[in-house]
């Protein structure tokens, strides 16, 4: 807790003197200062830094200040969406999914979105909880074909409970556990199995001790995205049938989210964004890649789709009359498992990140990988949630600002369409704050 308060006591120093220095507009358009600072008229400036948290921004203002934080942090693509309850309110896109082919970016352009990802693997879980085919708390050693086991506690079990809270004891992903991404949809001969048994075995082909902590199972939480490897092969153990095309038949095509694959290849190739790096004034295009543990970290989704997924949760489990989970299964993955246990500046649910802000509780999930930073997230009081994709990569604090910033102006949008029950925006540091893991999730920068 006291790293915490350090940390973002440091953003907010840190902001103060950005502020307080003659790029006035940096947190907003993260204006570099080897440039001329952006001249902003006093009314401007008011508007920039939002004191009035009452004031209801004109629509074509914030769209400017969002192209100009792209611009002045060289984000090539922003696609954005705001639902309200069961509705959604609106959406819109900026800049270039593609750069090369000049494609500009859509409502319905297709993102990798990394660790939303973890979401639909955990709703999958879910469903299969409601058939009664395991129970939260069973060792997943019931249902696997090799044994799961911090070999500091061999005698300790490692429940669904567990991987799916990040409560397993596995360890925050090891840079050098193995090479995660490849192109396009390559397939690996022996993947999920015996790879994960070659994995987790000591004395395995594939076994790397750093993969577990020295806690016990249930005791800390280590944000794993291995863990939710696993809990993709266990989908595919229950239901006889691959990852993919269970997600396709139980939870895509019945939420109407015709544009979201696991496997790239199924995607329409022209409406894909491409993951870019900014380097020495030149944008990188990154190749359409996967990923090993795609469960993960693997979606490709629309925010338009996406929304579908996500009015689905914040409505008990039900869009269009579709019934994805019961209500109950829906409490549970919104409710934080181990209440006590959290180094992070979030707490964890069933696959859902939840944070404890000045404005209520957020519920959703943040993702980033490289050439992509994704937000999906509902504000639990009044029942409003935005999704946004970048096709770039948060690295530096002056990317984690220009994140929390858009993801701010996205909720002024909203109070446009009268759904917001509380004014009061949360802060700028506190935003910050509450997306770090962005910055650090599969691609793990000091």
């Amino acid at each position: 807790m006291k790293k915490v308060f350090i940390k973002k006591l440091l953003i907010s120093v840190l902001i103060a003197i950005i502020l307080s220095s003659t790029i006035t507009a940096f947190f907003v358009t993260g204006e570099n200062i080897d440039h001329q600072p952006l001249r902003v008229s006093d009314q401007e400036r008011s508007l920039l830094l939002i004191k009035n948290q009452h004031a209801v921004l004109p629509a074509g203002l914030i769209d400017i200040f969002i192209e100009r934080i792209m611009e002045r942090n060289h984000i090539s693509a922003v696609s954005a969406a705001i639902v309200h309850n069961d509705e959604l309110l609106w959406t819109q896109g900026y800049g270039l999914a593609d750069r090369e082919r000049k494609t500009p970016a859509e409502p319905t352009t297709i993102y990798l979105v990394a660790s939303i990802s973890k979401t639909i693997t955990a709703t999958a879980l879910m469903q299969l909880y409601e058939q009664g085919l395991f129970d939260l708390d069973d060792d997943i050693n019931s249902y696997l074909n090799f044994s799961v086991r911090n070999p500091r506690y061999p005698d300790m079990p490692i429940t669904f409970r567990m991987l799916l809270s990040h409560h397993s004891s596995m360890a925050v992903d090891p840079p050098t556990l193995f090479t995660r991404t490849f192109p396009g949809d390559l397939t690996i001969e022996g993947y999920p199995y015996p790879f994960y048994k070659e994995l987790f075995s000591p004395g395995g082909i594939h076994y790397v001790p750093q993969m577990w902590t020295e806690s016990r199972p249930g005791d800390d939480m280590n944000y794993a995205n291995l863990g939710f490897g696993l809990l993709g092969y266990l989908v595919e153990r229950f239901s006889g049938q691959s990852f993919e095309q269970y997600c396709q038949d139980h939870i895509f095509h019945p939420l109407d989210m015709y544009n979201t694959s696991f496997t790239v290849g199924s995607l329409a190739s022209d409406r894909l964004a491409r993951p870019y790096e900014y380097y020495q004034g030149v944008y990188y295009p990154y190749i359409q890649y996967t990923m090993m543990d795609y469960p993960a970290g693997g979606l490709r989704t629309t925010v338009v789709d996406l929304s579908h997924f996500l009015m689905a949760q914040m409505q008990n489990g039900t869009y269009n009359n579709v019934q994805l989970l019961a209500p109950e299964s829906i409490q549970i993955m919104h409710t934080v498992q181990y209440p006590n246990h959290t180094g992070y500046n979030f707490k964890y649910g069933i696959g859902f990140q939840i944070w404890e802000t000045q404005t209520g509780r957020h519920i959703g999930h943040s993702g980033g990988l490289f050439g992509v930073a994704t937000l999906m997230v509902y504000r639990e009081t009044d029942h409003t949630g935005i999704i946004m994709f970048l096709n770039k990569e948060i690295y530096t604090l002056r990317d984690q600002l220009a994140f929390a910033n858009i993801e701010r102006l996205l909720f002024l949008k909203a109070l446009r369409f009268g759904v917001l029950s509380n004014n009061q925006i949360d802060s700028l540091s506190d935003l910050v704050q509450y997306n770090s893991i962005v910055a650090n999730d599969f691609t793990h920068h000091p």
